[in-house]
């Protein structure tokens, strides 16, 4: 311990810390008898990062003497262990090094439980290690499945995201995950996810690694946390690409589907029909009858139903347009074969001078066999003026009562 020795002078109060250069400093009289040659010495050791911690902090207690307590980092700090004297970290197995892992796992290599806590390693979740913070859905999937029970899978907004389902951007990034678990065992409560029951009643998927519960049920499940944020069109959005991937495809018929012939359409009815009074049964009533094959983007769902509300004829989605010798003239988005007009949404992929030139060239052919090609941009969609004027404008051009319609 350093000691201070209080000197009295004329009207204050002389203080020295004793081994650091023998400084005095006599505010009453203004005296400065500071040894020159430690002056730089003592300077040179001073501790640069910590300067802030103690530079001119205040003795609080003696501030009606005028004493200020400068106190060097060299007076407080302990002693230094040489970086050459710490031992050096275990090497780690390669099964430890590939990626998450569990601390039993790390004790069960032989490995000293001391060492996880200066391995650099993060723990984000009890009991799982990582060699680093995991940043997306899916890396966080991957360290918490590590220390869940084998008996559990992702569901609800982890699995939409993990089988790559569209949802609102606010609600894809949620950090919490979803797991489930069957209703004859606890809910898994970990700090960082929500736990669910009922995984027996939901088929579930090996998707690259992790237990996800499948498509299907995953739809009806998300129904059951739409206070999260999603709405009926965003149900029928992810309706829309669960049915086109379990009818067999993406989307895109020729000719166009019988929706009521659909692989995809009949598996969501049925996964909901099996459900006992399932969460959000309201909104899966309004959206399922509303979930079409064929659509290709959540935009040109969200098209097609702005259409439907307004009064508008069932478009193709995604069909062929041909001439009247049967002859192939374009795919067009939302087609209405009986009016020979067709709407193209126009997404960012179609932004390119090369791909507008193309867009140009087929409306160019359609027009050529009497066939009216009309583009839809997102700011049609969203309401206001421009989507009142888009809907008149394909009515004009299929020549449909503006009464009979609803343009809002």
């Amino acid at each position: 311990m350093d000691d201070a020795t209080d000197t009295p002078g004329a009207t204050g109060i002389v203080e020295t810390w004793a081994g650091v250069g023998g400084s005095v400093v006599d505010r009453g009289h203004g005296e400065h008898r500071e040894d020159r040659a430690d002056r730089g010495d003592r300077e040179g050791r001073e501790d640069r990062g910590d300067r802030g911690d103690w530079e001119g902090q205040e003795d609080r207690g003696d501030r009606g003497a005028g004493v200020i307590r400068e106190r060097p980092a060299a007076a407080r700090r302990g002693p230094l262990v040489p970086r050459a004297e710490l031992p050096e970290l275990p090497e780690r197995p390669e099964a430890l090094r590939r990626g998450p892992f569990t601390v039993a796992q790390w004790r069960t290599a032989g490995l000293p439980a001391a060492d996880l806590r200066r391995a650099g390693l993060h723990a984000p979740t009890r009991a799982v290690r990582t060699a680093s913070v995991p940043t997306s859905t899916r890396e966080r999937a991957l360290a918490f499945a590590v220390g869940l029970p084998p008996d559990a899978a992702f569901s609800h907004v982890t699995a939409a995201v993990l089988l790559r389902l569209p949802l609102p951007a606010a609600l894809e990034a949620q950090a919490d995950l979803d797991v489930m678990r069957p209703t004859s065992v606890a809910q898994a409560r970990r700090r960082g996810c929500h736990g669910h029951r009922g995984l027996e009643s939901r088929e579930v998927l090996d998707v690259a690694g992790l237990r996800v519960v499948g498509p299907a049920d995953t739809w009806v499940d998300l129904a059951g946390v739409a206070h999260r944020g999603l709405g009926v069109d965003d149900l029928v959005i992810v309706g829309d690409v669960v049915a086109n991937r379990l009818d067999g495809g993406l989307g895109g018929h020729g000719e166009g589907c019988d929706q009521g012939e659909c692989a995809g359409l009949a598996a969501l009815t049925r996964v909901l029909e099996q459900r006992t009074r399932p969460r959000g049964k309201a909104l899966l009533e309004q959206a399922l009858p509303l979930v079409r094959v064929g659509s290709r983007s959540p935009m040109e769902t969200r098209a097609r139903l702005m259409f439907h509300r307004a009064g508008f004829p069932e478009p193709e989605l995604n069909a062929a347009v041909r001439d009247d010798h049967g002859e192939w003239l374009l795919e067009g988005d939302l087609v209405w074969r009986a009016h020979r007009v067709v709407g193209e949404y126009q997404g960012s992929d179609h932004a390119s001078r090369r791909r507008r030139s193309s867009d140009a060239a087929r409306s160019a052919t359609a027009e050529d066999h009497d066939h009216r090609v009309l583009e839809i941009h997102a700011e049609d969609v969203f309401g206001g003026a421009r989507r009142r004027a888009l809907l008149r404008r394909f009515a004009r051009a299929m020549m449909l009562d503006l009464g009979d319609l609803t343009i809002e």
